[in-house]
């Protein structure tokens, strides 16, 4: 079968080293681009990562203060219930100290 073309061996040497360089080029480092908006978007960024720590903060601050106030309110509770106690302690020896003079006077009675 012959080729339509009259193709000679210097002409196929020729192309095979064109495809060869069109392969190599795809390989070769192009040169880069640089951003004209990075130093802008870089403190863009940094603008957001400060608000979104300061959120952060703020939230954490909440919950300590929510944690204080429910502490505060544990320790209002204990002391209620100890000085709940205490009244407790104190009318049962009042009781028992009426009993005991109520006793003594009645045996005075009874001597008398």
């Amino acid at each position: 079968m012959s080729s339509p073309q009259n193709v000679g061996h210097a002409e196929r040497l020729q192309t095979a080293a064109r495809a060869k360089a069109a392969l190599l080029a795809k390989f070769k480092p192009k040169e880069t681009v640089t951003d004209p908006h990075f130093e802008d978007r870089a403190a863009l960024r940094a603008a957001e990562l400060a608000a979104v720590r300061k959120e952060r903060s703020a939230a954490r601050a909440l919950v300590r203060a929510g944690n204080i106030g429910r502490q505060e309110a544990l320790i209002e509770e204990a002391l209620a219930a100890k000085r709940g106690a205490r009244k407790e302690r104190k009318a049962l020896t009042n009781a028992e100290a009426k009993a005991k003079r109520d006793a003594r006077y009645a045996a005075r009675k009874a001597r008398a």
